[in-house]
């Protein structure tokens, strides 16, 4: 049987889940691992919903800054490399407010699995909401977005999101290490190689 058009070849041999909820975290940072890896925490949330069926089509966003609880205070370097400032920082909610906001928007959602680019933003929120007592919004499906876009396009498995957009002859749209813009980027590439998006065809 001929796969129907648009027929998202990401996920072959088996179907797509009926949502995909499009991931990008950024946390806290500092130079030279100042920062110890486990002390990160969430300091955004970017993701954008999308029907993998047909075409990858963008059914919704959802952005949340977060007021870190045991580093507060921004580094200048994580300033620098996300744009986010310190009052930025001190107005957003605790990461529970997002949670419960970000739960609520799913709600009416099925058939939910949720990807990120690499398994970095999957290692980080399992890390915070360890720290939660509180359910966890997304649902317990994870895809590697990065390992299932290196297979359709025979691209490298260990390329980072502006390496992947280059090769694929797209430029970054927004700023880099932001949750919503860098999610929007994934998601071009999940067009691209479902045969919707438009590049120079170098994978």
């Amino acid at each position: 049987m001929t796969a129907p058009a648009h027929e998202p070849r990401l996920f072959a041999p088996g179907p797509p889940p009926r949502h995909l909820l499009v991931v990008d975290l950024e946390a806290t940072c500092d130079e030279r691992g100042a920062l110890p890896r486990e002390e990160m925490e969430i300091l955004e949330i970017g993701a954008v919903l999308v029907a993998p069926a047909p075409g990858f089509a963008t059914l919704g966003e959802f952005g949340a800054l977060v007021r870190p609880a045991r580093h507060p205070r921004l580094s200048a370097f994580c300033s620098r490399l996300t744009g986010i400032t310190q009052a930025q920082v001190d107005a957003a909610r605790p990461l529970a407010e997002a949670l419960a906001d970000l739960g609520a928007w799913l709600r009416p959602f099925e058939e939910l699995a949720w990807g990120s680019w690499g398994d970095y933003d999957r290692r980080q929120w399992a890390q915070d909401l360890a720290r939660q007592a509180r359910p966890d919004p997304l649902p317990a499906r994870h895809l590697n977005l990065k390992h299932l876009y290196a297979a359709a396009t025979r691209s490298f498995r260990n390329l980072g999101l502006g390496r992947a957009l280059a090769r694929a002859g797209l430029e970054f749209q927004g700023r880099p290490h932001r949750g919503l813009d860098d999610a929007r980027n994934v998601v071009r590439l999940l067009q691209l190689a479902s045969g919707v998006g438009r590049g120079s065809g170098r994978p």
